[in-house]
């Protein structure tokens, strides 16, 4: 289920100079945001618990998932060389599983990392703000990178589509509409750090069973749909 040859053009892709600067530009703007927090208003948990959710997890996560997610194979299939990797003796779930595996490390790489960091240094991980920020942002990786893979296999406008839902649906509808926050990777990452850290900084709308079930749901259907829609190209490619 995992490619060698596939993960290293795929990481090759994402990781490219041009890339590389947009998937660094938000943890360093983080990191950043995060010392002068700590400069300027001392340790603080509310804080340190707002800043993580409010910047890290509501928006740097899900945007470096768009990039890495997209980019795993978006660009493949706009520009036709998509074609080349198909005529390859793989199995295309072999493709989709591989792209998968190397979009979710460069998103928690990107994001899961700098979210730990950042913790740290806002309070020390106090009442555990940090590690179970970190947690959400690993959790959430894997959703992210599911969802937009499938999205760019898709469509050609992946991205857009991509931060529609990440920054209209989860940032505006999620704060907005009660009901909205059930479908929300960001609502089922924060349930997973709700149970990490135990209090009552860090809290969801959607129960722990709830967001375990649709995480791994969105997850493998999304997985399981991208090799379905990889397929049917294949066929229309060789017609």
């Amino acid at each position: 289920m995992y490619d060698p040859t596939v993960a290293r053009l795929t990481y090759r892709a994402l990781l490219g100079r041009r890339r590389a600067l947009i998937l660094g530009a938000l943890p360093l703007l983080l990191i950043a945001i995060s010392l002068v927090v700590r400069a300027l208003a001392g340790a603080d948990d509310q804080t340190a618990a707002d800043l993580l959710g409010g910047l890290a997890l509501a928006t740097m996560v899900p945007i470096i998932g768009v990039i890495a997610g997209t980019g795993a194979i978006g660009p493949e299939i706009d520009d036709g060389s998509v074609v080349y990797l198909l005529s390859k003796p793989v199995k295309r779930p072999t493709i989709i599983f591989t792209k998968l595996i190397v979009a979710v490390a460069v998103t928690m790489v990107f994001s899961a990392l700098p979210t730990l960091i950042a913790g740290f240094i806002l309070n020390g991980n106090g009442q555990q703000i940090a590690v179970a920020y970190t947690v959400a942002a690993l959790v959430s990786s894997i959703a992210y990178a599911a969802l937009f893979l499938l999205l760019g296999t898709v469509s050609r406008h992946a991205v857009v589509f991509g931060l529609v839902y990440a920054l209209v649906w989860e940032a505006l509808f999620g704060s907005l509409v009660p009901g909205a926050r059930t479908l929300s990777v960001q609502q089922w990452s924060l349930a997973v750090a709700h149970k990490v850290s135990g209090g009552d900084l860090v809290t969801s709308d959607v129960g722990l069973t709830t967001a375990t079930v649709f995480l791994v749901a969105v997850t493998v259907l999304a997985t399981w749909y991208a090799g379905q829609k990889l397929r049917a190209l294949t066929l229309a490619g060789e017609e």
